[in-house]
């Protein structure tokens, strides 16, 4: 059965597994809780699960192709117990190279690395969704210069990939912006920009393409993005929805700031 595609927030470092103190303690469980329920909302189970994430850039798009991905713990300042946290998904280099041959049909050039882990936009989020690690996971890379186009593109050429079983999830944040995190702000900036998000995923796949390839024109934009790796991931999962609309399936107020995570298909 067809796979739909994710983009889902990530949340900010490991806050799923950890006593939060930079707000109310019950910030992140309402995204929790979201996360949990993802696997019982697919049509199957999946064969595999792809991960587009904003903590990799690389010049070409690049795929683990680790059978078996250490983690990469790219956070800091956080408690000692965080850094031995454990998510055991297999990887899958039989996946790896169908995500290449898929990208190179598209002419789209691509890289492999096989000893690279899982970086905290993957195993984060996905041991709060999948805690039992049992699907074959690979990640792939965000391209250097974050052009939306592009993105958009690859997501097109990997929408075989969904009628495969392949679940495809791009992890991000619809709202990102460090500064504002830390002075408060922000609020007004990401409601703003969420609505115009939540209008523009319902669209046709030619009117949504075009509105996300545009989306510095967005209300608030770089108020909500002043750099928008965390915005691309969207992009690969809209581009792999191909004809399907899009739905925003969770939204809350976290930390004063709006943010959402959609669903194609």
């Amino acid at each position: 059965m067809r796979q739909p595609t994710i983009f889902l927030p990530h949340g900010a470092g490991p806050c799923f597994f950890m006593e939060w103190t930079m707000g109310p303690r019950d910030s992140w469980d309402k995204l929790a809780a979201w996360l949990r329920s993802i696997e019982a909302s697919l049509p199957a189970p999946p064969r595999a699960l792809l991960v587009i994430s904003a903590h990799w850039e690389t010049t070409a798009p690049t795929v683990l192709a680790s059978p078996a991905p250490p983690l990469y713990f790219d956070y800091s300042g956080f408690p000692p117990h965080t850094y031995e946290l454990e998510w055991k998904a297999p990887g899958s280099p039989v996946l790896a190279k169908r995500v290449q041959e898929l990208l190179s049909a598209a002419g789209i050039a691509s890289s492999t690395d096989a000893t690279r882990g899982f970086d905290h936009g993957v195993f984060i989020p996905l041991k709060v969704a999948f805690p039992d690690a049992k699907f074959p996971t690979i990640q792939l890379s965000l391209q250097k210069g974050l052009d939306p186009a592009v993105h958009l593109a690859v997501g097109r050429a990997l929408a075989p990939l969904r009628d495969e079983g392949v679940l495809i999830i791009g992890s991000g944040l619809s709202f990102h912006n460090m500064r504002a995190f830390q002075t408060g702000g922000g609020g007004p900036e990401s409601k703003a920009f969420d609505d115009w998000l939540s209008t523009t995923v319902v669209k046709d796949q030619k009117g949504r393409d075009a509105e996300l390839g545009a989306w510095a024109n967005a209300p608030s934009a770089r108020d909500s993005h002043p750099r928008e790796e965390h915005l691309l991931p969207l992009m690969v999962a809209a581009g792999a929805a191909a004809e399907d609309r899009g739905e925003v399936v969770f939204r809350d107020i976290i930390l004063g700031k709006t943010m959402s995570a959609v669903r194609f298909g």
